[in-house]
């Protein structure tokens, strides 16, 4: 069954394991969202992947999101000659919606096959396929043979498959994917092979889209605008891949608008247009300029082409946006966060991004919005997303309306190889990382750094965390900020602090706001607080072992224990904390403590009055 594709230029797969007969259904008997309850294998995850980067044209792009064949074997066995069944990509192994449900252990290897037929269109064309995550090791082999391999859970890689294809008829896609979760010293977040707590059911092997793309023999891979609002300067970074001496990088920026669409006819008039040697930065000057921020997420439409000889040999469509964040001191000479050179508190949920169906993927485009959306209605201006990385499209949600964002680093452990201090700087230590985790570490959070630094909305990288595997701090708080100077480094969210490294103090205190250390030369906030439990019948994890750091029995007692600490909150802020992340966004699992219950179903709280605490904290800081 050929799948039919949301957005325009897509082709649709007709991969050969999408029958009607398909046998395909959600595995398990947990609850799951109502996005999952509309589920339609045939089309599943169908929207352009990288809304940043659009490549127009017809029939631009090929979805591989579907049901595919899957089986598992020993870590070291050889590719199965039958298979167990399907499983539906993008979902990990373990959820629901795999319709699997298994646990891949670290002795196992999770094999995948699909066919696809290539349209004629793309005869001339280079065949890129992109995996944007896959945890945690994968191997790539097209029609039997071997094409690469990448390690990583939470980044997206591509491969050119051009010299693997045959001249027609179906081509065969393999993939052997290991994942050792808690096994090893792999980045791997909240996952554990052992759930429980605060931490979670594993995930294992694709769990973001998979797509073709053709493209021409020199193509723009990726580009980064930077913007200096009191120049009224844009300038753009673009790679390209296969260029040449002489070659020619145009960018056409056009008039912005809030709600801009990649993919869509670009709006408004050209507002600036500048041209440099492929491999130099390209600078515009933008007259009147409109500032990005969470109360006018103002996005500028980019054109950009690579040129030979006056011809055009690739063009793409995407956005940019002036945004600066930095530091300002208040009138009590308090260190605040400035958006666009104006201070603004930041307040926001400490964000999961866990799924009951879906675990670390949501089950459609509309459920992924849909947690940004609500958490803006609900009066937040910033997300802390925690221990996790996102597909692409949630971060241009946080672009497109308006959401600031704290990124954190997946940690590689949550066991404590060294001491948490969270009272002082001086009794806290640093784990004594094997070379490999710290050769791992700098790898994969660099290629984070390197892949969503793009985004506007983010303002704030996190390296570590509660003190899980944190080592040699000052060195990752420098990796960090070589690899992004424009944005603020919140060196330990809750402890090690190192005095005086980075630009954030971090203090973490449960249930109520509480500051434990303070530093006049940074920036002090409060990482997390909260945690207000309210379990819900019906939608829950499990009946039982249910916990908060605080449970109630219904909403209106939750909601006035949320004021409370508002209150506090604002004494706090006049004292100088200049941010603030409430847990959580959502229940996990068996954690209540969402300002949601896990299948976002119900919202614990009014939200009219919620949403007016929130504003008031934010307004309390001058």
């Amino acid at each position: 069954m050929a799948a039919a594709l949301a957005v325009a230029g897509c082709v649709a797969c007709s991969c050969s394991s999408k029958d009607s007969d398909s046998t395909w259904k959600i595995a398990g008997d947990r609850i799951v969202t109502s996005w999952a309850e509309e589920i339609d294998p045939s089309n599943v995850e169908g929207e352009y992947p990288r809304p940043q980067l659009y490549r127009p044209g017809h029939m631009n792009w090929m979805s591989l999101n579907g049901l595919w064949q899957y089986a598992v074997t020993g870590k070291d066995a050889p590719k199965p000659s039958s298979f167990d069944g399907e499983i539906l990509v993008p979902f990990a192994l373990e959820s629901a919606l795999s319709g699997v449900g298994r646990r891949l252990t670290p002795d196992e290897a999770l094999w995948y096959e699909t066919t696809f037929d290539l349209p004629r269109a793309w005869k001339k064309k280079k065949v890129r396929i992109n995996f944007e995550a896959v945890d945690y090791y994968a191997e790539l082999y097209v029609n039997g043979k071997s094409v690469g391999d990448h390690s990583g859970g939470y980044t997206h890689f591509s491969f050119d498959i051009t010299p693997f294809l045959e001249g027609k008829g179906e081509q065969t896609l393999t993939l052997k994917v290991l994942d050792a979760t808690d096994d090893n010293t792999q980045p791997r977040g909240k996952q554990v092979s052992k759930p429980g707590g605060i931490w979670y059911t594993s995930v294992s092997g694709i769990w973001q889209t998979v797509w073709l793309e053709p493209v021409p023999e020199t193509f723009i891979s990726s580009y980064l605008p930077l913007a200096d609002i009191g120049k009224g300067a844009l300038s753009f970074d673009v790679d390209i891949e296969g260029q040449r001496s002489g070659d020619e990088v145009e960018i056409k920026v056009r008039e912005g608008t809030i709600g801009y669409e990649p993919g869509k006819n670009l709006p408004g008039k050209v507002i600036a247009k500048a041209s440099a040697f492929a491999g130099e930065r390209v600078d515009l000057g933008i007259d009147d300029v409109r500032a990005w921020s969470p109360d006018e997420p103002y996005l500028y439409p980019v054109e950009i082409s690579v040129k030979r000889d006056g011809k055009t040999l690739d063009r793409v469509t995407g956005y940019a946006a002036m945004r600066e964040i930095g530091i300002v001191a208040d009138n009590g000479g308090h260190k605040r966060m400035a958006l666009n050179g104006k201070s603004l508190f930041q307040l926001g949920p400490l964000d999961q991004g866990w799924w009951p169906d879906g675990l670390y993927t949501a089950p459609n485009d509309e459920a992924l919005k849909f947690d940004v959306e609500k958490t803006k209605d609900l009066g937040f201006n910033m997300i802390r997303k925690h221990i996790k990385v996102e597909p692409q499209r949630w971060y241009y949600y946080c672009d497109l309306l308006g959401m600031m964002v704290w990124q954190d680093m997946p940690s590689i452990t949550d066991s404590r190889f060294n001491v948490w201090a969270t009272r002082d700087y001086t009794s806290g230590t640093d784990w004594d990382a094997p070379q490999s985790a710290r050769d791992t570490y700098y790898k994969e959070w660099g290629e984070i750094i390197d892949q969503l630094k793009f985004h506007p909305s983010i303002v704030v990288w996190v390296p570590f965390n509660e003190a899980w595997a944190q080592f040699e701090t000052e060195k990752a708080v420098s990796f960090t900020k070589a690899k992004d100077p424009s944005r603020l480094v919140n060196p330990a969210s809750g402890g090690n602090f190192v005095e005086g490294l980075g630009d954030i103090l971090d203090n973490h205190h449960y249930p109520n706001p509480e500051m434990y250390v303070t530093n006049p030369d940074l920036v002090n906030v409060l990482g997390e607080y909260g945690g207000i439990g309210l379990p819900l019948e019906g939608h829950l994890w499990q009946a039982d072992r249910n916990w908060g750091y605080v449970q109630y029995k219904n909403g209106e007692e939750v909601l006035s224990e949320y004021s409370k600490f508002a209150d506090q909150l604002i004494s706090l802020i006049g004292e100088g904390c200049a941010a603030a992340v409430y847990t959580q966004t959502t229940d996990v699992e068996i954690e209540v403590n969402g300002l949601m219950t896990y299948d976002r179903k119900v919202v614990k709280m009014d939200e009219g009055r919620l949403r007016e605490i929130n504003k008031k904290i934010i307004s309390a800081q001058k």
